[in-house]
């Protein structure tokens, strides 16, 4: 199964594949924005990660740039009402990564252009203003904020009505959110400090799986096996040989995959910080005396998390295999959607990478892809049109984890 395949299944199925969408959509309020990371190996298509705090807006298409501030005023509006005036948006407290402040640029802009007044934050009281360099030379300014009676008041007396997160919460911040009465969209009960990626891919699998009886094709598709690796001790040779055992058994399951649809392709597996970001505590292997032999360097980048916290738990992800290149490098798709409308989109991709390793890693360089083809000529754009799909499902998860622990968005 080829994504030309796939796409032409969707477009006969348009309706089917939209009451579906429709019916699960209703079940579930969605986050403010999430970026997924799609996996096309030519033979599946899959979301392998899913990003709630999405930090690369400065990498989507101009073009999509242009369309996402109807898109966020439709969701701000169908959200919290037409009263809404004024957003916060929360920063992360790193200042040094002036491609970061470049995304918080634009994140800025699409928000005021949707017709909102714009501050920028950090989840503390500063004493005065503070001004960080973004990658294209302009100046991104943080205000003070100060809480009063459950409020955020600026120094000018700018009270969001909203706050907008684009800080993970792998701190958990748990002294400046208390007795917050601010919405905060993404939720902070979805950051990093709790949210599991074994929680998502549970939902992700199940909603796959849906999504493939519809178009009327195997669910292996779209699906991609997932497993819990918990007690994690990289540095503790027991738990390392315990992990190479469920390593090698699925390793093992896949290879059967492949034979069974006479696929030449190796198998490979993802081990993941089941609460990671920004690509860290992440190696893939295909076999299980690389993890038996893990040396010190490895030991070291797999126990490296955000805040410098230990990796504890880890999930076991089929690799896929990317079977795309732009140019002469190994790509993959990266989706942006705003609540559950594709909102932008880009290739990632890397020189020194082969097509089953990690992208998202430094050394990537990202080109363009453009999702606002669709609304032209959805016939026409099956990269478009399937990569988005797939994203959605991811989106539809998170919505369903946040139902699943009773987190209101």
């Amino acid at each position: 199964m080829i994504k030309e395949d796939i796409h032409n299944l969707i477009c006969k199925n348009r309706k089917q594949v939209d009451q579906w969408f429709s019916d699960r959509r209703s079940q579930i309020q969605l986050p403010f924005y999430t970026s997924v990371d799609v996996r096309d190996s030519g033979f599946k298509v899959v979301s392998v990660d899913a990003n709630i705090y999405p930090a690369g807006f400065n990498n989507i298409c101009p073009t999509d740039k242009e369309e996402a501030p109807d898109i966020v005023r439709h969701y701000i509006v169908n959200t919290y009402g037409s009263q809404i005036q004024k957003i916060a948006i929360l920063a992360e407290e790193h200042s040094k990564n002036a491609f970061y402040w470049e995304n918080m640029k634009w994140i800025m802009s699409m928000i005021s252009r949707a017709g909102f007044e714009v501050r920028v934050c950090f989840p503390q009281d500063l004493q005065s203003e503070m001004l960080f360099d973004s990658s294209s030379g302009e100046k991104i300014k943080v205000s003070p904020f100060k809480k009063v009676d459950g409020f955020l008041v600026g120094q000018d007396g700018f009270t969001p009505d909203i706050i907008i997160s684009n800080n993970d919460f792998s701190n958990a911040y748990e002294q400046w959110a208390q007795d917050l009465k601010v919405p905060i969209n993404p939720p902070r009960g979805l950051g990093w400090h709790q949210r599991k990626k074994s929680d998502h891919f549970k939902f992700y699998n199940q909603l796959a799986s849906e999504f493939a009886q519809v178009l009327g094709v195997d669910p292996w598709t779209f699906t991609v096996q997932t497993e819990i690796y918990s007690d994690f001790n990289v540095n503790d040779l027991d738990s390392r040989e315990a992990l190479a055992v469920q390593v090698g058994k699925m390793l093992t399951q896949i290879e059967s995959k492949y034979r069974t649809l006479n696929l030449d392709s190796r198998p490979t597996v993802f081990i993941k910080n089941n609460s990671g970001t920004y690509g860290l505590g992440v190696m893939s292997v295909q076999s299980v005396d690389e993890v038996k032999q893990m040396n010190s360097k490895m030991r070291g980048k797999m126990n490296a998390a955000k805040g410098g916290k230990d990796v504890t738990e880890v999930i076991l992800q089929e690799g896929v295999p990317t079977s795309l290149i732009q140019g002469n490098e190994v790509a993959e798709p990266v989706i942006y959607i705003i609540g559950c409308d594709l909102a932008g989109g880009f290739f990632r991709t890397h020189t020194q990478k082969g097509p089953d390793d990690s992208l998202n890693s430094p050394g990537a360089v990202f080109k363009r892809m453009c999702v606002s083809d669709l609304k032209v000529d959805m016939g026409g754009c099956p990269i478009e049109n399937v990569y988005g799909w797939v994203a959605r499902l991811s989106s539809l998860a998170i919505g369903f984890e946040a139902k699943e622990k009773g987190i209101k968005i």
